[in-house]
């Protein structure tokens, strides 16, 4: 039974469970740099507590010679937080900011860009990425790779701490498990950041049961968070909340609304824009709402373009769903 949407978490006395994604605010499809600083200010604003944001938040303008991008682009969406948050008039005290390390992002390469002479070939490291393990939506050139070497996610660490200005991070997800490298090792490199004084607290995504165990193992009550996927059209098959419930752990949704980048089945939402239509309100709302009541330690990071969607999204936390409400939602 859902208690309070203000709770404790990372430190943090009052926060609120509804927090706000940045990547729709860095990759693909993003707004110019005002409009995005403005809607971070516009989440704070509105009671926004924790933002949420990763080392791989960036559009790579050219492919380099991994496929991942030049250094130019890195950090984007850390760039953005640490300017908002830097331009904000607000207490900064009470804002948690988390971050992730262990994706690139990717940029198909043409036949044209393969084939210049100019390009630079890359070190032995480069060269390994393309076999390493890549996600990529349909239709689109860009996508992501998974890179959790221990020693790429210790210096991408560093690296985020540098970009948004403080001494130690908040709190570092793992940003997903890499097919290439044990998963003892990925999160044996979260606790060697916790234990030199980079990171406050770890959390991880993209993971399944077995591999949450992995991660309490190894980092006992210093892991936190359990970044997946969950939403009306994705409901968490493996029931990974369930088990953060058993065992005390936060759970954090991404793409609560469905997602911008991959299709998802739309009919799912369905019966929210009934309840949406009977209350004058958007069927997002409703959403973020209902997602609310699942689990008293869970958190959904919508992400926003603008801000009247993240305003939109935050009024979700003093929306009430009466029981005959609830009996017409998953």
């Amino acid at each position: 039974m859902v208690t309070s949407n203000i709770v404790e978490f990372a430190g943090k006395a009052r926060m609120p469970r509804l927090g706000m994604g940045t990547m729709a605010l860095s990759i693909e499809g993003r707004p110019d740099r005002a409009t995005a600083i403005g809607t971070i200010h516009a989440a704070l604003d509105a009671g926004v507590r924790y933002l949420d944001t990763a080392w791989s938040y960036y559009l790579p303008s050219e492919p380099g010679p991994d496929g991942t991008g030049v250094p130019r682009d890195f950090g984007y969406g850390e760039m953005l937080v640490h300017a908002a948050l830097a331009s904000w008039s607000g207490p900064r005290d009470e804002v948690l900011v988390a971050t992730k390390t262990g994706y690139r992002r990717t940029l198909e390469v043409t036949n044209r860009d393969a084939e210049d002479p100019q390009q630079s070939p890359g070190d032995g490291a480069s060269a390994s990425a393309s076999e390493r393990q890549h996600l990529q939506a349909a239709g689109s050139r860009y996508g992501w790779m998974a890179d959790s070497r221990p020693e790429t996610m210790i210096r991408d660490a560093k690296e985020s701490a540098l970009r948004l200005g403080v001494d130690a991070l908040d709190l570092l997800y793992s940003h997903g498990p890499d097919p290439a490298v044990p998963y003892e090792d990925t999160v044996g490199a979260l606790k060697t950041l916790l234990d030199e004084g980079v990171i406050r607290f770890a959390g991880i995504s993209r993971v399944d049961n077995a591999q949450i165990d992995t991660a309490r193992g190894i980092l006992g009550d210093r892991l936190i968070a359990v970044q997946n996927q969950f939403s009306p059209s994705h409901p968490d098959p493996e029931h990974t909340m369930g088990h953060c419930a058993d065992l005390g752990l936060d759970f954090v949704c991404w793409s609560p609304l469905g997602g911008f980048l991959d299709a998802f089945d739309s009919h799912a939402y369905d019966p929210f824009r009934t309840v949406a239509a009977a209350r004058g309100v958007s069927y997002q709302r409703v959403v973020l709402a209902w997602e609310l009541t699942r689990y008293d330690r869970l958190f959904t990071i919508p992400s926003a373009r603008n801000p009247h969607e993240v305003r939109d999204s935050f009024a979700a936390v003093n929306l009430t769903l009466a029981p005959e409400e609830l009996s017409l939602l998953p």
